[in-house]
């Protein structure tokens, strides 16, 4: 017998206000990676939103749209290509905290995601696992599926930590004050991304606070489900920054897409409008220094081609495709090149290389195929995960040409003529 969701009347407005709005026009078709994949409507963003509308009126049962709804990178390219306005996000991310609370996992499922929940968002957890997750190497082939994708994107080793102090002093006349995030699985997988853009923005005259004590923003469990767990770890960073600062600068685009989300985690919390003044200081590190225009970097000596990959929580969630692209073009003998399809997903989309590794693996070989045919030296994008997920499937082929982030770029024109 079906039984209808309790839709909590909180949560209400963002889940019924997209259904209602979506008139089933089929513009997200071309926008969605899983459509273009596997070709079936239910894989769609108007299937899932006609799957969701349904179980909450006990029409099918949850476990009938489950696979569909797991299906979905959360991507959000679908959204700046509905002419509806439909907040798809906010829709899948109620959803899925709604679904999660009643939702039975099999064993090996439950057992992904407590890994998962409880190792990414905390660094020194995750950075024993990977420790630990090397010796599993070897019996890869006979664990499940999951397993063996979480093994295979384990890097061969781990950079040292690449400390900063409390506060790097603006360079030259003062500009600007800000706190800098850490991240977490960032912390471990390339502190250097962190070390580059605090240098980068003290080179351009801002002056950087980097608080101690800093924990996960909960973005990563928040696009799981896991909400009351994300709320649990955002709360830890609320007290920490300045009161004085003109913006909390984050280094992924993951985490910048999350933390503008904060208004609907926190909604009906006794902390909503802390958290809501937090998520308003958040800025992309990209977006930031567009704003206050960037100082003249010496560039490099010989010319680099770059291939820039859009992080699709910075393009379809933030909005931030010039951004990147014009402070690329600022470094001199830098030359910028384009990707086919550059707004279709890498795969990596969080934990969807853990929670769908065959489709994330397919995303992933499309991207690489796209970016090699551009022929950079150089690969950069704007998220740990993207960055992650390329070197992985460059590896896979054979290649070995660099991946890095955009503020280590930056940093790399700054330094080379010093």
């Amino acid at each position: 017998m079906r039984h209808q969701i309790e839709l909590d009347a909180l949560r209400a407005p963002e889940m019924l206000e997209p259904i209602e709005k979506c008139v089933h026009c089929g513009f997200c078709l071309a926008a969605c990676p899983t459509y273009d994949l596997l070709g079936e409507e239910m894989d769609s963003p108007r299937g899932r939103i006609y799957l969701m509308k349904n179980v909450l009126e006990a029409r099918i049962e949850a476990d009938e749209a489950q696979p569909y709804i797991d299906r979905c990178l959360g991507c959000m390219a679908c959204v700046p290509a509905c002419p509806s306005g439909v907040e798809y996000g906010d829709l899948l991310v109620s959803y899925r905290a709604l679904q999660e609370a009643e939702r039975s996992r099999s064993l090996t499922d439950a057992v992904t995601r407590k890994l998962v929940c409880e190792t990414l968002p905390y660094p020194q957890r995750f950075r024993l696992a990977i420790r630990g997750g090397k010796i599993g190497r070897a019996f890869a082939t006979l664990l499940p599926d999951a397993f063996g994708a979480m093994l295979s994107l384990l890097p061969e080793s781990l950079p040292a930590p690449m400390p900063l102090p409390a506060v790097l002093p603006a360079v030259g006349e003062r500009r600007g004050k800000v706190g800098l995030l850490l991240g977490c699985a960032q912390q471990v997988l390339a502190p250097a991304i962190s070390h580059a853009a605090a240098h980068v923005l003290a080179a351009n005259g801002i002056e950087v606070h980097i608080p101690r004590g800093q924990s996960c923003c909960g973005s990563i469990l928040l696009h799981v489900g896991a909400e009351d767990q994300a709320r649990q770890l955002a709360r830890g960073n609320f007290p920490l920054m300045p009161d004085d600062i003109d913006a909390i600068i984050t280094t992924a685009a993951g985490c910048g897409s999350g933390m503008n989300d904060y208004e609907l985690l926190f909604k009906g919390e006794a902390d909503a409008e802390r958290a809501r003044a937090f998520s308003r200081l958040v800025m992309d590190f990209s977006a930031y220094l567009a704003s206050i225009g960037l100082r003249p970097p010496p560039g490099f000596a010989e010319e680099r081609v770059v291939a820039y990959q859009d992080a699709c929580h910075l393009l379809h969630a933030q909005g931030h495709q010039a951004e990147p692209r014009a402070l690329l073009r600022q470094v001199p003998n830098l030359r910028l090149v384009n990707i086919a399809d550059a707004g279709m997903c890498c795969g990596s989309a969080g934990t969807y290389n853990i929670d769908q590794p065959s489709i994330a693996a397919e995303l992933g070989k499309r991207k690489v195929a796209a970016i090699l045919a551009a022929e950079p030296d150089v690969i950069v994008s704007g998220n740990i995960g993207c960055i992650t997920q390329m070197r992985a499937h460059l590896n896979f082929v054979g290649d070995d040409r660099p991946v890095m982030h955009l503020a280590q770029l930056l940093h790399q024109a700054y330094s080379e003529g010093d």
